[in-house]
């Protein structure tokens, strides 16, 4: 299997203003100073978490996505992240995975944040993904989804007998009084899944006056981070080794006494 090579980009968002995030966003990706095959930004990037979802929303293959297609063409990266869609009458936090042939998946945010009224807005996800990209399974989560470890848990797959994905990636809108929980819950969800895990952050303040703290993260397998914690604007890449997970799963085969289970969606 091949290395991965993954960027995530930590940034102020706009507040509600979809072309200006495009633009600096389009600024940042342009500044990645070496190859990468998968470039992720924030939960909802475009606006901002906001709860003003009949402004906000796109349908589908609208302004958003057709700037990640054109985007990942041109990079020839795969771009993630979130923002507000507007399917079918019903409104869903979706993170879109955009491959650069302009093939793209999509996964709609399980757990809601009834703290901010998110689950008065929005429409719960039903089903998880697990997206294949240069030979590397990737799952795809949204922020407050981090608390949940039964959702995440990475499972053996009943056809191959092996887990069934090798990145865990979280985009989030996490705000400051709860970094503490951002980075410890980050590093728990890698060791218990013994996989990747990548979480991507926003910095500054919102519209509402919540303030974020970034601390977008790569961690590897072993609970190890992969790059220093940041509360400014970050562009970071590296690479994940696949034959170092490999070992590791094989040496310490922990994922062979989980316990099996099936989720009710």
């Amino acid at each position: 299997m091949d290395n991965l090579t993954v960027t995530y980009i930590q940034s102020e968002l706009h507040w509600e203003d979809t072309g200006a995030n495009l633009a600096m966003f389009e600024e940042h990706i342009t500044a990645i100073d070496r190859p990468t095959d998968v470039i992720i930004l924030p939960e909802m990037f475009n606006t901002g978490f906001s709860m003003n979802a009949k402004k906000l929303a796109e349908p589908m293959n609208f302004t958003t996505m057709r700037w990640m297609k054109q985007v990942a063409a041109q990079q020839q990266a795969v771009m993630a992240g979130s923002y507000i869609i507007k399917d079918n009458g019903e409104y869903f936090n979706r993170f879109f995975w955009v491959e650069p042939s302009g093939r793209y998946e999509f996964y709609d945010k399980r757990h809601l944040f009834r703290m901010g009224d998110e689950h008065l807005i929005y429409t719960p996800g039903r089903q998880q993904i697990i997206v294949e990209w240069k030979g590397w399974k990737i799952m795809p989560l949204i922020c407050y989804d981090l608390r949940f470890p039964v959702w995440s848990r990475n499972r053996v797959d009943k056809q191959t007998g092996f887990l069934e994905y090798d990145l865990l990636l979280y985009v989030a809108n996490w705000p400051a009084p709860r970094t503490q929980v951002w980075d410890t819950l980050l590093i728990a969800r890698a060791l218990e899944n013994q996989c990747f895990v990548i979480g991507v952050n926003r910095i500054g303040s919102d519209g509402m006056g919540i303030d974020y703290t970034g601390h977008s993260a790569m961690i590897d397998y072993k609970g190890q981070l992969m790059n220093d914690l940041s509360t400014t604007e970050q562009i970071f890449t590296a690479t994940l080794n696949r034959d170092d997970l490999t070992a590791f799963r094989e040496k310490f085969p922990v994922w062979r006494d989980a316990d099996r289970f099936d989720i009710e969606y």
